[in-house]
């Protein structure tokens, strides 16, 4: 492959320099005529052993290369195809940082190991990663619970783009899904971002998804209205649902159910089905009420206030 090719190259250049250094001898340094008639000479062993660590160095560093190099081709050959097939773009987004923090990964462990071979104190210098890696999650703390949040999306997928939901005290359609946040257009028609850790502490409510909208109307008539003229209302608004069997669903409710302070109050639950225009359906519906409440002499209530006046 030729992701490949370069750390293969470069590992025959490694091999053939190490077998030509191995022939070297090291006994004798560049020194200057001063030291040399004083007798001063860098030992073999300091040399040899610089230079040995120095291609173990080298070595475990072009091993990890080439790690790094397969490991990103077979994610671009095999996993990234997988990613497309799906309807999520959020997916398409962790898969990136997916692929570098696995490369990122591979490199830090082949630079400790080579470091290692060079004959440097690794402990020292996992102290200081530990040390720094402590500071860095403290100062990203935010940013993790963001992006396991948006991992949570991907994977339990508790909404789409294009769906309604409702978190908190925002409720809109989804625009965006990204890691870190997602964008969500209000009812009034602004664009709301919302950090994905606020989808892991908050219920979502998917408008979206529900099988019909239910709605809850009072209907309050005067008091002079006659147990009959109620009934009356009553078997109105049980007729308006018969009547609009392509809007609302049968299964309805209706009841006298209490007495207001102005009003006989007359609740009437329906349910709109999901392929209806919901806020048509809704005018429709109140306007057929309107409509055979008048046509009947059905009096609706509204607020009265009797004042009488003593002598």
């Amino acid at each position: 492959m030729d992701q490949v090719e370069e750390p293969v190259i470069f590992g025959m250049i490694l091999s053939a320099s190490i077998y030509a250094f191995s022939m070297l001898n090291y006994s004798v340094s560049k020194l200057t005529a001063e030291d040399l008639e004083a007798g001063i000479t860098i030992p073999y062993s300091h040399t040899k052993n610089f230079i040995d660590g120095l291609f173990g160095f080298l070595v475990v560093v072009n091993v990890a290369w080439l790690i790094v190099r397969l490991v990103d081709a077979l994610i671009v050959e095999y996993v990234t195809p997988l990613t497309k097939k799906t309807s999520s773009d959020l997916d398409n987004q962790v898969l990136p940082l997916i692929r570098k923090g696995v490369k990122l990964l591979i490199w830090v462990l082949g630079i400790i190991v080579g470091l290692d071979n060079a004959g440097f104190d690794v402990g020292a210098v996992l102290a200081g990663l530990g040390i720094g890696g402590l500071a860095f999650a403290l100062a990203a703390q935010d940013t993790v619970k963001n992006f396991f949040g948006g991992i949570m999306i991907l994977v339990d997928k508790p909404f789409k783009v294009g769906e309604r939901i409702k978190v908190g005290a925002i409720d809109g359609t989804v625009k965006e899904i990204g890691i870190r946040s997602t964008r969500v257009q209000n009812r009034e028609g602004r664009l709301v971002t919302i950090p994905n850790s606020k989808f892991s502490d908050d219920a979502v409510e998917n408008i979206a998804l529900e099988p019909t909208r239910k709605v809850t109307l009072n209907l309050g008539l005067v008091y002079s209205s006659t147990p009959e003229k109620i009934q009356k209302a009553i078997d109105v608004l049980h007729g308006i649902v018969a009547a609009n069997p392509d809007k609302v669903e049968s299964t309805h409710e209706v009841a006298f159910n209490r007495f207001d302070a102005y009003a006989l109050n007359i609740e009437f639950v329906y349910f709109i089905l999901k392929e209806a225009d919901i806020p048509t359906a809704m005018s429709q519906m109140n306007m057929q009420i309107h409509d055979q409440f008048r046509k009947n002499e059905i009096a609706m209530a509204f607020p009265t206030q009797m004042v009488i006046q003593g002598k």
